[in-house]
């Protein structure tokens, strides 16, 4: 390739989605007939709720969604957004103060871009989400991450965290209900590392994506509620799809302090401008109307969370904690490394190689521990119809046996 063509050290020093990468290969396993059954991608199988739909449905006969729109999104939706923080998260923020995107991942891509300048350091909790570390190096910044395994309950130790602060540390980055581990971490430890961040003057990016998935009476806990305090510093991330089952209509949002929330909506403009607009009335319906069709998902969720559990610890070889937030069960197969597996005996030294033979052979789509800083253990979304569940699990089973 000549000189001229090559591509930017930027996009070459940034890694695949692994999680979209292993739905894709999934996907046109099934286009070429292959039955698969898929545990990748973190997409709930739920309609969205119709009177999100209906909602959007009328927007596409309005000639108001027709034309360009503020850039940081329509007025009311951004209202409605500061209206459901008060909600849910137990503080008072306003309509200046968010800014909607494409997507939580334009949320997160923003973020950095508008915190971060060459070589400050984001310090990562691992597990992370895999989207989490490319992010920061598009910005030009550093991902450090630190990790704490299912010993602790996937629960960053502060202490850890401390020890892997320099002088360049920029931020944190919080993440609870957490993907990929489905770990809701403590209010103590929340409030811990609102407080740390405060003292040290690091700013706390908290990803609430999640927020109404929790089970057996785990809570999420804002810090923004639970420490007033570091609301200056604090950059909160979310967006529908997860919540209500909208993960195609691509809203997301940040709630930030004013100036950054500015920057934001600067960087937005040269970008993308706003939002498709009927998507954003769908949004509108979505964050002002009521959580019962959450709720019943949740309930559906809740009963192939503990199915899942069950049989991947009914695997010889595997070992799952029981997940008390989000879609995910993350299981640590590091017992089944290094020795034969499967028909055929192959022998997989790391997680990424299981994940392969496991989809390759038994037909089985999850995602290796290495995408998310975690080798030896695989994500399995539980966010599918219960019969493929109980299918793929039964695939699982039968091939490592």
């Amino acid at each position: 390739m000549a000189q001229w063509q090559t591509l930017s050290d930027r996009i070459n020093n940034v890694a695949p989605s692994a999680t979209l990468a292993v739905d894709s290969k999934a996907k046109a396993m099934k286009a070429a007939g292959i039955d698969v059954v898929g545990f990748g991608a973190g997409e709930p199988n739920f309609p969205t709720p119709a009177p999100i739909v209906a909602a959007a449905a009328e927007a596409v006969q309005d000639p108001r969604n027709y034309r360009y729109t503020p850039t940081p999104g329509l007025p009311e939706l951004r209202e409605a957004i500061a209206a459901k923080t008060l909600r849910d998260s137990g503080y008072e923020v306003t309509a200046d103060q968010v800014v909607v995107t494409n997507g939580g991942k334009q949320a997160v891509y923003s973020t950095f871009q508008v915190l971060l300048n060459d070589g400050d350091e984001v310090i990562i909790p691992t597990p992370y989400w895999t989207s989490y570390p490319e992010a920061v190096k598009l910005a030009g910044g550093v991902p450090v991450t630190v990790f704490a395994g299912g010993e602790r309950g996937f629960e960053p130790d502060l202490d850890a965290l401390e020890a892997a602060r320099t002088e360049r540390t920029k931020a944190i980055i919080i993440t609870s209900p957490n993907n990929p581990t489905g770990a809701v971490w403590s209010a103590d430890t929340i409030e811990r590392i609102g407080r740390w961040a405060i003292e040290h003057h690091i700013w706390i990016v908290s990803d609430e994506i999640y927020e109404h998935l929790n089970y057996d009476g785990a809570r999420t806990t804002y810090v923004g509620a639970a420490v007033p305090e570091c609301r200056d510093q604090l950059i909160v991330l979310n967006g529908v799809a997860k919540t209500y089952a909208m993960p195609g209509w691509r809203v997301g949002w940040m709630v930030a302090p004013a100036p950054v929330a500015k920057a934001v909506a600067k960087l937005q403009g040269h970008m993308t401008s706003n939002v498709a607009n009927v998507s954003q009335r769908a949004a509108l319906a979505a964050v002002s109307g009521p959580l019962d069709d959450v709720y019943r998902m949740r309930e559906a969720f809740d009963a192939r969370r503990k199915a899942i559990v069950a049989a991947l610890n009914a695997i010889d070889g595997v070992v799952c904690p029981t997940p008390t937030g989000a879609f995910y069960a993350f299981a640590d197969v590091r017992a089944l490394l290094g020795r034969p597996i499967g028909p055929d005996g192959v022998v997989c030294e790391d997680s990424s190689a299981l994940a392969a033979a496991l989809l390759d052979q038994a037909h089985v789509a999850a995602v290796p521990g290495e995408a998310f800083g975690a080798p030896g253990y695989l994500r399995f979304s539980y966010a599918l119809a219960d019969d493929q569940l109980a299918e793929g699990m039964r695939r699982f089973k039968e091939w490592a046996a």
